[in-house]
């Protein structure tokens, strides 16, 4: 058996605000909350545990916005790359420039704390 990604952790200045950024970019609901501040969040009715992972916004003195080593990548699942970026910006992430030229076939954004992610021009289906 091999392991899969349950989680991903991102230490952020403002776990509320995040939390409630990225429920809405990925649909996600809140599924849980430590008494360190951490809060996490998920697919809604599955929680931890099912195909895609949670997301675990945790509270830090330190976070290190900005390009990190690793970042999340979000695609469209009921819509076209377009109105999805609209729909992105609306939420609040705004364009970010880690080198790319221009010609490339995904956007490069920033959440309100400044983590860049980018949104795919591929179109998922929903489960």
């Amino acid at each position: 058996m091999a392991c899969r990604i349950s989680e991903l952790v991102l230490d952020v200045a403002d776990p509320e605000q995040l939390a409630a950024f990225w429920s809405e970019v990925l649909g996600y609901v809140e599924v849980g909350r430590e008494d360190d501040g951490s809060i996490e969040i998920g697919p809604p009715d599955v929680g931890f545990g099912g195909l895609q992972p949670t997301l675990v916004l945790s509270p830090s003195a330190d976070p290190r916005p900005g390009k990190l080593p690793l970042h999340i990548d979000v695609s469209a699942t009921d819509r076209d790359q377009d109105a999805e970026l609209e729909r992105l910006l609306a939420l609040g992430a705004k364009p970010a420039d880690v080198g790319q030229t221009g010609d490339e076939s995904w956007h490069v954004l920033s959440d309100p704390e400044g983590n860049v992610f980018c949104l795919l021009r591929a179109r998922l289906r929903t489960p």
